[in-house]
């Protein structure tokens, strides 16, 4: 009898062991473009429960001068959680963390960095057009890789030809294009630095 209370005993103990304690999640978050702490971004952890896809707001924190954040929750057997943060006019941070990969043991650091955005306009005239003309150009810097980033392959144009551009870049970084006109010796490099918020022009004239 003394042996099946002790067995009892135990298995409660594991069992509580095995569902207890809490995930602490934290770090900092940084503006690269000006290399400081990303003061007053929103931060938020979600969790998304197994065989599902629906996002559980687990927490939100704003933050201060000190660029850090933290997140204290329960240890619940997640597919994974998600974190979001976002400031007006940054491009927005988005991470799957798999249950799998946080610890009971120490604090689950996870620092991010995030930049501001900017804006770039192509202004493309041809002064003096012809049916022939043939203008050419392609990107040499500039953001890649997003769902609104301008295309880093040729570009071309033929005739008369009046138009902007519009192109989102990391603020102060340098964006800069290539350009030939055909059949003539006009070709060079344009290049400029993109202030952050705001929209830098690159003018090309022919």
């Amino acid at each position: 009898m003394r042996y099946l209370v002790y067995l009892s005993m135990l298995l409660s103990l594991a069992s509580c062991e095995k569902g207890a304690g809490e995930f602490i999640l934290k770090g900092t978050v940084t503006d690269a473009s000006f290399q400081t702490n990303l003061v007053g971004a929103t931060v938020k952890l979600y969790k998304v429960p197994i065989a599902t896809t629906q996002e559980v707001l687990v927490g939100t924190v704003t933050i201060g001068s000190d660029g850090t954040y933290e997140f204290t929750f329960p240890r619940e057997k997640m597919e994974r959680y998600t974190i979001h943060i976002t400031k007006e006019n940054y491009f927005k941070i988005e991470e799957d963390i798999f249950y799998s990969s946080l610890t009971l043991s120490a604090d689950n650091i996870r620092n991010y960095s995030t930049k501001a955005e900017s804006w770039v306009a192509i202004h493309l005239t041809n002064l003096n057009p012809q049916t022939t003309d043939h203008l050419q150009y392609i990107k040499q810097d500039g953001l890649q890789g997003c769902a609104t980033c301008c295309p880093n392959t040729e570009q071309n144009y033929y005739g008369a030809l009046d138009t902007t551009i519009y192109c989102i870049n990391n603020g102060n970084e340098v964006y800069s294009l290539y350009y030939w006109v055909f059949n003539s010796s006009n070709q060079g490099l344009l290049s400029t630095v993109t202030s952050p918020f705001d929209t830098t022009e690159i003018v090309l004239n022919y």
